[in-house]
């Protein structure tokens, strides 16, 4: 039920390759100080890279805008206090932001469901808030779009204490949460019938009103953030849209300690609410190349997960990718659940985008192995980008490993941080700035509130990769192709089977001795490129 308004594969579209360039940026107080100026720096760092976002052919329709902040309990007690709803103390209830669908019946059908699911895993539906939005400046593609925004108030159960230590048991239940009413609120690839096989009776109930829902293209239904720690406020806007469409954004009672923020230029895309930026932790210029590898492997070892931390409820989160998602909203998904399952927020960043190590004979023989033992783990999510990250305690920023998404920062007297995919996103005086620089390739740019410092990279990577002997977990664990005992014999078929399965094939001399020789002898790649005889133009008469 997931709306996320792409056409269908079709010719040379195919939905599966949506990328997007944008800009992305944030600001943050070092000292992890509450206040409204740092969301209206935020939001004007945001106007400010307005360029790098885009429009349709109508100029007031936005590819997308939006910005992450930290749960802003001041601001929410007040206005949930009109409504009646009386909100504990911050940490001890989530808020979700909720896109859902425009007529009356089906905004129902999704609200049941959620409440349902939500008292299901044992904690407290507090209320509902429509959020107050001005759609005036909208242009008609986005306004025609536009579902109706709501806030979910989901109160912890006392109970709900997890492991000693565990500082992220309700944010994980929240994440289950989510994922439970995402997989019930879209239509079964097996079709309505064959609800019941996955589902209890009135989940199978409900995936019928969903299929009745979609066969009426009313369905709209997308959770733009669920936590305990960090709210989302995103649309199909450009950049000065957004705190015009959300007067949220203009109460100076709305504080946070860091913003972060995206603007959005879907190359070769369509524009959707749900496709906006920020996810759930990422902000993200750039193109993730690898992903359908990516995918198709984090696919593949969702039989063998397990976890301590999430017991049975571990099955309740899969799919854990949502392949309706951009490259970017996959990443997001990848890197939430390496976070919720125990991990750091800089080491899952570290597993997802790594350093080129293999070759580096200066890296340290511990951060070597802590790269060479996850490599075993996951895959390198590769392509030119420049990732904003953020758990609301800590934010940074890391480039890909070439450093072709280039991004900036600056340290101010004030305790600010600010990051952008330019300069000049913010006016600084000059006599006010303490520090700038620029993101390596490969190199991670960590803010820690709860410490007040900046963590240089050197530092924070060699604290992750001294966490456990990753070197002695690979001398006795690692087996390599050539341990392996011989496989039993295969019978090879005869030259002229051969011959006649490559001419079936379209396979020609060059493909054999250009292409499958080399890889073959030598192990390279399988790339190759066409000759050109051509004489060069400093030649030509």
């Amino acid at each position: 039920m997931t709306s996320h308004a792409l056409p269908p594969k079709q010719g040379l579209y195919d939905p599966r390759y949506e990328h997007e360039a944008c800009g992305v940026g944030f600001v943050v107080n070092l000292k992890n100080r509450r206040s409204h100026d740092i969301v209206r720096d935020a939001l004007q760092v945001l106007l400010n890279l307005e360029h790098r976002g885009a429009c349709g052919c109508e100029k007031n329709t936005g590819d997308g805008a939006g910005i992450l902040l930290q749960m802003p309990h001041t601001f929410l007690r007040q206005e949930c206090a009109k409504l009646g709803i009386a909100l504990p103390e911050p940490g001890q209830y989530g808020v979700g932001m909720v896109f859902l669908p425009t007529d009356e019946s089906g905004r129902r059908i999704c609200e049941r469901a959620f409440e349902r699911v939500v008292c299901e895993e044992g904690q407290t539906v507090l209320g509902w808030r429509t959020v107050p939005v001005d759609p005036s400046p909208l242009g008609k593609t986005a306004r025609e779009a536009m579902p109706i925004i709501r806030q979910i108030f989901i109160g912890r159960n006392p109970s709900l204490t997890g492991q000693a230590g565990d500082r992220l048991a309700f944010e994980r239940k929240l994440y289950v949460i989510r994922r439970r009413i995402e997989n019930l609120l879209k239509p079964s690839p097996f079709g309505p019938d064959s609800s019941e096989e996955f589902f209890t009776r009135w989940e199978a109930d409900v995936q019928r009103e969903v299929e009745a829902m979609h066969a009426g293209h009313r369905a709209m239904f997308y959770v733009a953030s669920l936590s305990c720690k960090t709210l989302v406020y995103k649309g199909m806007l450009n950049a000065g849209q957004l705190p015009i469409f959300y007067p949220d954004l203009n109460d100076p009672a709305l504080e946070s300690a860091l913003a972060m923020v995206h603007s959005r230029f879907s190359t070769n895309t369509f524009p959707t609410w749900a496709r906006s930026h920020p996810y759930r932790y990422i902000a993200h210029n750039g193109e993730i190349n690898t992903l359908r590898g990516n995918v198709n492997w984090m696919t593949a070892r969702e039989r063998m997960f397990a976890s301590p931390l999430f017991g049975d409820d571990i099955k309740k989160i899969l799919p854990v990718i949502d392949q309706s998602g951009s490259d970017s909203a996959m990443f997001d998904n990848a890197l939430e659940l390496l976070v919720l399952a125990g991990r750091s927020l800089p080491h899952a960043v570290m597993m997802m985008i790594p350093e080129p190590w293999s070759g580096d004979e200066q890296m340290s023989p511990e951060k070597k192995a802590f790269y060479e033992y996850h490599a075993c783990l996951m895959e390198p999510w590769d392509g030119p980008a420049s990732i904003a990250f953020t758990d609301g305690v800590r934010i940074g920023a890391v480039l890909d490993r070439n450093g072709l998404r280039p991004s900036r920062y600056y340290v101010t007297k004030d305790d600010r941080v600010i990051m952008a995919s330019e300069v000049g996103v913010l006016d600084v005086p000059p006599e006010m700035v303490l520090h700038k620089g620029r993101l390596q390739p490969g190199r991670m740019f960590l803010v820690d509130m709860e410490q007040g410092r900046i963590i240089a990279d050197d530092e924070l990577k060699k604290q992750i990769a001294t966490e456990h002997p990753y070197a002695q977990w690979l001398r006795d664990n690692l087996v390599t192709l050539e341990q392996l005992p011989p496989g039993p014999r295969v019978h090879e078929p005869e030259h002229e089977t051969v011959r006649l399965r490559q001419q079936v094939f379209g396979y020609t001399t060059e493909d054999l001795r250009i292409l499958m020789a080399p890889m073959a002898q030598d192990g390279n790649e399988a790339v190759g490129s066409m000759g050109n005889d051509a004489a060069l133009a400093v030649l030509s008469d």
